[in-house]
């Protein structure tokens, strides 16, 4: 999708509340089944049903009973010191955008995960849900060269088909060695993002190549492929002359092979379930490119804040990020953002076009997930009662834990809640704890 179509105007519909109106009450979402999960037309439905009157009575601050619970609920859950001082959340209503409960919902804070939320939007509205990129091999004065596209989920078993295509060009020219080459000329030259510790090199995320191979995190994901490549085309009986080296291929170049991505929808669904940081920031380039812009992080976030605000007509007050990973400590995303964002999720306009990012959120206890059992998530007696009820994106850097999502509450309709937590004192492990028990009572289960 070129960027005259997405940056044309404001397609969000206004929120029937002023930021004044909206003040902090405190929120909460109701339970979802696993099977409500599972159906996406619900969301639909229930962003194209307006909340309406019911004989249910209604609090001054316009909160049905149900409502009223999850905000009495959340205010005594959100007493727990393992929040400590800095902490930021807001549950909204899906169908009336009605703020059900808040707490310095504006206040920015470092998002950490969150961010990929605002990378995928973005990233979806500009390529579109099918969009796949191409890795290529083509031939030239005696050289393969491996030409990466930016797919992040290429594997060893991709190269070697195009191993098998090169060595049989190659043999069929009558030659029995060749050399290889490397060309990831596509991003930029790596560099650390602004707020990246150096220490998040090869532990957190690699340095951002468009060539890479079975998701290695290594300081040269791109030598690396090429690599694999070599040991590929040798076992298919191609000598490889040298080393493999880094270059350019010419436009004079013989195309010989090409392997074609997942879909754009694949990578978002991965990169939110695994909630992987170079899936992320690889996604955050080709965004860029899709806009016409160069591969780079400025760029890139540059892109994300235009998409949202322009398209969405998301607000950007204290919004601030310099990645699209959110491994940075630089940014900077209020907690009422990021439930606005998830929030599209639920209006029947963009269903289709965002549909990856519902399918990939983390459910409550799913296994695999950053909310299953093996990360110790949704596992305490405060909890426990909302697994497969909620789903969610997972948060955490030193100092910053986040969970945002949407689950179904007790009147029927679905609730939009994000919670973010900065500069606790207590056990991270306890945070998050506590983090999933506010989730549990928005989606109703406690009582």
């Amino acid at each position: 999708m070129s960027s005259a179509t997405w940056s044309t105007g404001r397609h969000r519909k206004a929120k029937p509340m002023s930021l004044a109106v909206r003040r902090a009450f405190i929120v909460a979402a109701v339970p979802v089944t696993g099977a409500l999960l599972s159906a996406p037309s619900a969301l639909a439905a229930d962003k194209s049903t307006k909340a309406t009157t019911t004989a249910q009575s209604v609090t001054a601050d316009g909160l049905d009973p149900a409502e009223q619970r999850i905000a009495e609920n959340l205010n005594t859950r959100a007493q727990s010191p393992n929040l400590g001082d800095t902490f930021s959340g807001i549950v909204l209503d899906s169908a009336s955008d009605k703020v059900v409960w808040g707490h310095d919902a504006d206040t920015a804070l470092m998002p950490a995960s969150n961010a990929k939320l605002a990378t995928a939007t973005a990233a979806l509205t500009v390529l579109g849900p099918e969009h796949r990129v191409t890795t290529k091999v083509v031939y030239g004065d005696g050289t393969l060269t491996l030409i990466g596209g930016g797919d992040r989920m290429l594997t060893t078993a991709d190269l070697t088909e195009l191993a098998k295509t090169a060595a049989a060009g190659v043999k069929l020219g009558g030659l029995d060695s060749v050399k290889v080459r490397i060309d990831d000329s596509l991003f930029p030259e790596p560099t650390l993002a602004t707020g990246w510790n150096d220490s998040y090199y090869d532990d957190q995320a690699s340095p951002v190549r468009s060539l890479v191979v079975d998701g290695k995190l290594s300081v040269d994901t791109s030598i690396d492929a090429g690599k694999v490549f070599a040991q590929q085309l040798a076992d298919q009986g191609v000598t490889v002359d040298g080393e493999v080296t880094r270059g350019t291929a010419s436009a004079t170049d013989v195309p010989v092979g090409q392997h074609l991505s997942p879909t754009l929808s694949e990578m978002i669904k991965k990169m939110l379930k695994k909630s992987d940081n170079d899936i992320a920031e690889t996604v955050l380039r080709m965004t860029a490119l899709g806009a016409g812009r160069p591969a780079t992080y400025e760029d890139g976030t540059a892109v994300v804040r235009d998409v949202l605000s322009r398209h969405y007509g998301v607000s950007m007050t204290n919004f601030e990020i310099h990645d699209g990973s959110g491994l940075s400590r630089a940014d900077r995303i209020p907690a009422r953002t990021v439930a606005d964002i998830l929030d599209l999720l639920t209006d029947p306009r963009y269903r289709g076009l965002l549909r990856s990012i519902d399918e990939g959120l983390p459910v409550a206890g799913e296994a695999g997930s950053t909310l299953g059992p093996e990360w110790g998530r949704f596992d305490t007696p405060d909890s426990q009662c909302a697994v497969g009820q909620i789903k969610a994106k997972t948060g955490t850097l030193t100092g910053a834990i986040a969970l945002s999502g949407l689950t179904k509450a007790e009147d029927g309709r679905w609730k939009v809640f994000s919670f973010i937590e900065n500069q606790s004192s207590a056990d991270p492990a306890a945070t998050k704890d506590t983090l999933d028990g506010l989730a549990a009572a928005v989606n109703g289960c406690w009582a």
